[in-house]
Order: structure tokens, then C-alpha cells, then sequence
């Protein structure tokens, strides 16, 4: 099997990588430098180039907030990178996993969202994935759409290495306690991309760590296996605080919890709770010390 991979210099990419040349897979990884997905010429020749049987669509314009006021930025990666990579995949005859987010959701239902759920996405951000995702269903015969939610890792900046960094030197820290998610480890998503891309179950999917907290409950979880695994002493006097409290350009779900119904009734292993992720995640750092 060959996998071609957008967007390998991101948290994401990055771990796939690892992860697809630990298990002696034939990968090639791309960041901007070495493909423009803006470009769809440039997209058909560097995937074709390759030939590869499956193609891991990483490559996003994540910056929230940004994409409020650069909306054609966020439109032209998000959703037309999107279909000159699908374009390209299917030109090639490779299988596509395009990656999503909770944000093409509304944010505001009571239960976790499944993946047959009306999308009503708020942001630019959320409205430019979904653009995306329409694409990719519109142009590709064999495609994975896998969403995800509040993701970190090993590389790139990420909610759990700022709160380890601040904990130590804030005197208070206040963390937004009424929006609900579930914090996904890199590694556990990665891990299940590779599990999906081995069979032809297509169609949309929600992949994110098992169970579900605020921010605020997440950093206490940080804290508190931070403390036990890597030693460290937290100076910060840590507080929960209302998301009115700290108004963003663009609005943040209420509700970002995902129900994995297709992992469920295509039967794959469910993901591992959070928490296991996270002293999984602090473990990789103590080793790297």
C-alpha cells in the first residue's frame, strides 16, 4: 500500500508519518513547500507523480479566528484545495480520507452529535470544512470524511502544551468550563486513520478520543497527570470561567462532543478514553527529556 499525505508537517501529518513508516509503509508526505493544494495542476502532477492507493487529506487552514476576517483564505484551502486533492486522488484511483472537524455542527444540541446529524457550522472556519466535505463527497467514488475534535500532540502548539507552560507561570489561570468536547491525542487518531484506509467501509465518521469534558475539566486533568508523570509543579491558582467572558472573533461550539456511531456499527475498536490519550501523550514527553 502507498499512502500520499497532505499537510505531514502538522500535528496530525507528522505522527501519520511516523506512524505509516513504522508499520513499513510506502509514504510520502507534503507540507505547502512541496505542494500547493491551491494549485490543481500541481496537485495531478505530484499525486499522480506518486500513484498512491490512498490519500490522507491533512493539509487545512485551522486558524479560527483568522478565518473570520480572511474568508477567501479559508475558503481557497478549505474548500478548493480540498477539490483539487479530491480531484487528484480520484484521478489517480486512490482511495480519500479528507479530515473534518466538530465545528460543522451548531454547537448548541444537547446530545453528542452522530455523523448522519444535520451540519449547521457558525464559524468560517466550520462553513469553509463543510464546503470541504461537500466536495469530497460531490467528486470522489471512494472517500473516508473522518471528524474530529480538539486535537493535540507532539508537534505544533496545542491547548495541553500552553496550559503545562502557563500553569507554571500564572498565578491564576481561567479556563472556559461550558463548552464540552473530547480532547483527541494525534497518536489514537492516526492509529485509527490506518485501521480505516485497510478496508472500503467509506463514508463519514467521527473519530475522537472515548468520553468527554469541559477545558476547564481538561486542565485539571493536565495538571493533575502532569504532576504524577513528568514531575512537574503547577504555581497556577486555576479557575472556571463562562465562554461570554472571553469573547472570540469567531463563536466557539457549546458542544463539540462526538458520537462514534459508524466506528460502532461498522465494528471497529472504539477509541480509548481521553485521559488514557493524555498520559499516553505526557509519557511520549518524559521519554523525550
Amino acid at each position: 500500500m502507498k499512502v500520499f499525505v497532505t499537510g505531514a508537517g502538522g500535528q496530525l501529518g507528522q505522527d501519520l508519518m511516523l506512524l505509516l513508516q513504522s508499520q513499513k509503509i510506502e509514504a510520502l508526505g507534503c507540507d505547502r513547500q512541496e505542494m500547493d493544494i491551491t494549485d490543481l495542476e500541481q496537485c495531478q502532477e505530484t499525486i499522480g507523480g506518486f500513484a498512491p492507493d490512498v490519500v490522507i487529506h491533512c493539509a487545512a487552514h485551522t486558524s479560527v479566528d483568522v478565518a473570520e476576517t480572511d474568508v477567501d483564505a479559508a475558503y481557497l484551502i478549505n474548500a478548493t484545495g480540498s477539490r483539487n486533492v479530491t480531484l487528484a486522488a480520484e484521478k489517480a484511483g486512490a482511495k480519500l480520507v479528507y479530515i473534518s472537524t466538530d465545528y460543522v455542527f451548531d454547537g448548541m444540541g444537547q446530545k453528542p452529535y452522530h455523523e448522519y446529524d444535520n451540519t449547521d457550522p457558525k464559524s468560517v472556519y466550520g462553513k469553509s470544512k463543510r464546503a470541504g466535505e461537500v466536495l469530497v463527497q460531490s467528486l470522489s467514488s471512494k472517500y473516508f470524511i473522518v471528524r474530529t475534535s480538539w486535537v493535540y500532540g507532539k508537534y505544533g502548539n496545542n491547548f495541553v502544551k500552553t496550559m503545562l507552560k502557563l500553569g507554571q507561570e500564572k498565578p491564576l489561570l481561567q479556563v472556559v468550563h461550558d463548552q464540552k468536547g473530547s480532547p483527541t491525542y494525534t497518536v489514537d487518531l492516526a492509529r485509527f486513520l490506518l485501521e480505516l484506509i485497510q478496508t472500503e467501509k467509506y463514508g463519514v465518521y467521527h473519530a475522537s478520543n472515548s468520553d468527554s469534558c469541559t477545558w476547564y475539566e481538561f486542565t485539571q486533568a493536565i495538571f493533575a497527570e502532569a504532576e504524577d508523570i513528568l514531575g512537574l509543579k503547577f504555581t497556577a491558582k486555576l479557575e472556571p470561567c463562562t465562554t461570554d467572558q472571553f469573547p472570540r472573533p469567531a463563536p466557539r461550539p457549546r458542544n463539540s462532543v462526538l458520537e462514534h456511531l459508524a466506528i460502532r456499527t461498522n465494528e471497529f475498536k472504539d477509541i480509548r478514553p481521553w485521559r488514557e490519550g493524555l498520559k499516553h501523550f505526557l509519557y511520549s514527553l518524559k521519554q523525550n527529556d
